[in-house]
């Protein structure tokens, strides 16, 4: 019998900056999410001045002790390469021991430094932030992700950690306390589109074959698959095992009965929150947008796609409604 799919809860941490939630309703949900029974974990997101927002550590200690069974985690992780690996390291230590050993690092190399849409004269937020933590190019995001996952285990496994790497030199670090989980698991996000270069493309899901405890994906069904494929085959190749790799798609979801109505209110809630221009047809196509009985249709396709677990995002002002009408009308389908 085929294993049920695990949901989450993707909280708008960045909507707190931008005025469309407030922080206490974020809790609450969490709290929601927690006692009904249908979601696995709860998320948060990450960036700190291309797409500021509440801080994910800040938000997810006060969810740790607010919350009993769910797990927590980032989803994604963007600022990971720009962190100091051993000031990170304690913090995810204090909050899987806050949480009761629930913690999941979710990381990523962050979004891909470029001019943007940088007015004349003017650096864009992304460039400026790079730059303040020494990132000077995307090939240094990449190494320094990886070089932070294998301090951030070493610490939290070892003792007086010495360590000489192409960004940080260790020498006779210690944490404590250690995670109550030996080795809190860290989740890669990335994605990996058919028209990418072989090389580059073979490069991104060899490193979540490799390094990861489980992988993070936006990307739609036909990608989704493809990319979980090879992921599994390089991960055989390394002799890490395959069955239980838990592969999460991170996912938008808006319940209404007026299609039209559900979509340009999500296309204005995405538009504010990601500073893009999305087009309406778009939107229908690639998220649960619409009926119970459409979003069930949409939902299913991920999962049959190889989604091992959803979580969901909501493109919405009222985030407690769609929360409410997702566990009580989309869910139960599934579970």
């Amino acid at each position: 019998m085929a294993q049920k799919v695990r949901f989450g809860l993707t909280l708008s941490n960045r909507g707190v900056i931008l005025g469309a939630v407030r922080p206490e309703l974020l809790i609450e949900m969490a709290e929601r999410a927690d006692s009904c029974g249908a979601f696995e974990h709860i998320w948060v997101g990450d960036s700190l001045m291309a797409k500021p927002r509440l801080d994910a550590f800040t938000l997810l200690s006060a969810l740790a002790v607010r919350t009993k069974k769910v797990k927590l985690g980032t989803a994604c992780l963007a600022t990971f390469p720009s962190r100091n690996p051993i000031y990170m390291a304690y913090q995810w230590a204090c909050m899987d021991v806050l949480s009761g050993g629930r913690m999941i690092l979710g990381v990523c190399i962050g979004p891909i430094l470029g001019p943007g849409s940088r007015l004349p004269n003017q650096r864009e937020p992304l460039e400026i932030e790079y730059s303040n933590f020494g990132i000077t190019s995307n090939k240094d995001r990449a190494a320094k992700l990886e070089e932070n996952i294998t301090i951030l285990r070493r610490l939290w496994s070892e003792n007086k950690v010495s360590y000489e790497g192409n960004f940080d030199v260790l020498s006779e670090v210690s944490i404590e306390p250690k995670p109550i989980q030996h080795l809190p698991p860290i989740w890669i996000a990335a994605g990996a589109p058919a028209t990418a270069k072989p090389p580059i493309r073979e490069r991104l899901l060899r490193r979540v074959a490799s390094m990861a405890d489980g992988w993070q994906s936006t990307q739609q069904p036909t990608a989704f698959a493809a990319n979980k494929r090879e992921i599994l085959q390089y991960a055989k190749e390394y002799s890490r095992p395959v069955e239980d790799f838990p592969c999460l798609l991170y996912y938008r979801a808006n319940i209404g009965d007026d299609t039209l109505a559900v979509l340009e209110e999500s296309k204005k809630y995405l538009d504010m929150y990601y500073r893009e221009d999305r087009a309406l047809p778009s939107l229908e196509k690639q998220y649960a947008m619409g009926s119970p009985a459409r979003c069930i249709e949409q939902i299913q396709a991920r999962i049959d796609a190889g989604a091992t677990d959803m979580t969901f995002m909501f493109p919405a002002w009222d985030q407690k409604s769609q929360l409410k009408r997702l566990t009580e009308e989309v869910l139960p389908h599934f579970l």
